[in-house]
């Protein structure tokens, strides 16, 4: 006969990444289809026309999904405490319940339940509907892609840092340059330097609008330099997360080999850790 213990720990192994087996995918791949016809409906609900006309429906995929998912939500913090590090009934689900991606799941649930509850101004209710978007965020629990994006941060995020403190610092001392050369010729564009970061920001990332622009020799020539030199700067926290997921990858291949050597040995009949010959037992 089944006890509570042995449902506890089979749903926490079917929301576990790499333990529920084919019904944990079958279910990680529903809450992410889910998830979004969930965000495509939040989108179509900002237009007039579509939510005139379907707006029943528009609310029934809302019902679906906000059960699904807080049935989700309950059951991942009735079932964390079967790992060791959230194993106290109380304060380890507690602590759960803060994590990252249990906020994120919070949030995907919680605008629908305070609009039922309580009667707010239209502006703040439309805006609390919008935070519904964040729902796309909960692929990443079970995207592995998403999971390896967060593992590659994480594993490069010094580098970043050191890497977008210099992007800040060139921001600042081409706005800087440009506000003096430009602020003379067009004081009603350049009129400080806190303005002249749009400049800045537009032109080392390449976009151009256009609204903005020099006029004067120097000023050209200044931003001529700038613009070549931000290039590679600002392209620099894109190389390092290129290498980043090359590292990953690789690991992720030295350990599946390794995996893949061990029950090798084992089905030889070696140790996979000494290389000696295991012995047979009739």
């Amino acid at each position: 006969m089944i006890n509570y213990t042995q449902v506890r720990t089979f749903v926490y192994e079917i929301f576990a990444p790499r333990l529920g087996g084919r019904l944990g995918a079958a279910f990680d791949w529903t809450i992410m289809g889910l998830i979004v016809i969930n965000i495509i409906a939040v989108l179509l609900g900002t237009v007039d026309s579509v939510a005139t006309t379907y707006g029943r429906e528009l609310y029934l995929i809302e019902i679906v999904s906000v059960s699904v998912f807080t049935v989700e939500y309950l059951a991942h913090v009735w079932s964390i405490i079967e790992t060791r590090a959230y194993d106290n009934p109380v304060w380890g689900r507690i602590r759960f319940i803060f994590t990252p991606l249990m906020l994120i799941d919070l949030l995907a649930i919680l605008p629908f339940y305070l609009a039922g509850v309580f009667t707010v101004d239209t502006r703040f209710l439309r805006a609390m509907r919008l935070v519904r978007v964040v729902r796309l965020l909960k692929i990443a629990r079970y995207s592995e892609s998403i999971r390896s994006f967060a593992t590659v941060l994480r594993s490069q995020k010094e580098k970043l840092v050191v890497a977008a403190a210099m992007n800040l610092i060139l921001l600042v001392l081409s706005s800087s340059i440009m506000y003096q050369l430009e602020h003379g010729a067009q004081p009603e564009l350049f009129s400080s330097i806190p303005a002249t970061l749009w400049w800045g920001a537009m032109t080392l990332t390449t976009v151009g609008y256009g609204d903005m622009y020099p006029i004067t020799q120097a000023g050209q020539v200044a931003g001529s330099l700038i613009a070549v030199f931000g290039i590679g700067l600002f392209a620099l926290p894109a190389s390092i997360l290129a290498a980043g997921f090359i590292e990953d990858s690789q690991e992720q291949k030295e350990n599946e080999n390794d995996s893949e050597s061990e029950n090798l040995d084992v089905d030889h009949g070696f140790c996979p850790h000494c290389g000696e010959e295991l012995l047979q037992h009739e």
